[in-house]
């Protein structure tokens, strides 16, 4: 047996080929050129030793029938699914044939499959792994007071996640009131047992601070390269026994995550609901419990060499 044959035929090597017969999925988005989804996906793969890889599908925003061309080719190439990454996950959807309850409610996909009968559906893997994260990190969403910030795209999947996970009260905490109340509006319909409402930035959270077991940032304030951001106010301390979620996970210790851990808190950062995202997509793909673990250290080891 050659070298190459010996690659091919053992799915399992870190070298492995892809061929004729290898299941395709990837990451549609623009740019994905900085995603560590490929790398983290194909570790997965090979730990596993399935015939599968997942490649990086750019789709610039103009022309706009690119997002369409796109999606309808998932299909047609014969490809299995992909990710989607923004800032297409709005986009994506009037082309997709179905979709779940989550991506509905949430008004975002993340994650398309090609089914057996060749339609497209959508899904949304954001939700349920930031709550995986939570939990793995030891903090049950169940009867829990949360502070969201921010009211976009990624708070819509966060208070849907919480919402859905049983947590007991949600302050929704943004710039523009509007958009907050908004959001909060649609989601108390969808979960009349959790008590979701609207605040404005500008209002003191000293009182809201005082209840909230779980503070979550949904907003970009503290990513790279404006480090200095800081999305709650400084003279407002965490309480011991609370929780401080930070979905930005470049650097890694943002000025939230900072304050949280001087105030003696535990904080966690975005990069663990990367992970689970990925992981359950990569079970709705492959109907395989994805390594976690393998994902975990794959993507931990592409941040410490960057």
């Amino acid at each position: 047996m050659t070298d190459m044959q010996s690659k091919i035929s053992n799915p399992k090597s870190p070298n492995r080929q892809m061929t004729a017969k290898t299941n395709i999925v990837g990451l549609i988005g623009w740019p994905v050129s900085h995603s560590v989804s490929p790398p983290m996906h194909n570790a997965a793969f090979t730990e596993l030793g399935l015939d599968w890889g997942y490649v990086p599908l750019p789709v610039p925003l103009e022309p706009a029938e690119r997002i369409g061309e796109a999606v309808r080719g998932l299909r047609a190439l014969g490809l299995r699914g992909a990710n989607v990454t923004v800032p297409h996950k709005q986009a994506v959807m009037p082309y997709l044939d179905w979709l779940t309850p989550a991506a509905q409610a949430i008004g975002a996909v993340n994650t398309i499959r090609v089914e057996v009968d060749g339609t497209l559906s959508g899904d949304n893997t954001d939700a349920p792994g930031f709550v995986a994260d939570l939990r793995e990190h030891g903090v049950d969403p169940i009867g829990k007071n949360v502070i969201v910030l921010g009211a976009g795209g990624s708070a819509r999947a966060i208070v849907y996640g919480l919402a859905a996970s049983g947590v007991l009260d949600i302050v929704i905490v943004n710039r523009t009131l509007a958009k907050a109340e908004s959001l909060a509006t649609q989601m108390q319909a969808l979960f009349p047992n959790c008590q979701i409402v609207a605040q404005p930035l500008a209002k003191p959270l000293a009182e809201a601070a005082e209840q909230a077991d779980l503070i979550v940032n949904t907003t970009s304030l503290g990513m790279t390269p404006q480090i200095a951001g800081l999305p709650w106010p400084a003279t407002i301390p965490f309480r011991t026994n609370q929780a401080v979620y930070d979905l930005v996970y470049n650097p890694p210790q943002t000025r939230l995550l900072q304050k949280a851990a001087a105030d003696g808190v535990l904080a966690i950062n975005g990069l663990g609901m990367l992970i689970w995202q990925g992981a359950l997509a990569f079970e709705r793909w492959t109907g395989i419990a994805a390594p976690v673990d393998v994902m975990r250290r794959t993507v931990t080891e592409i941040f410490v060499h960057r």
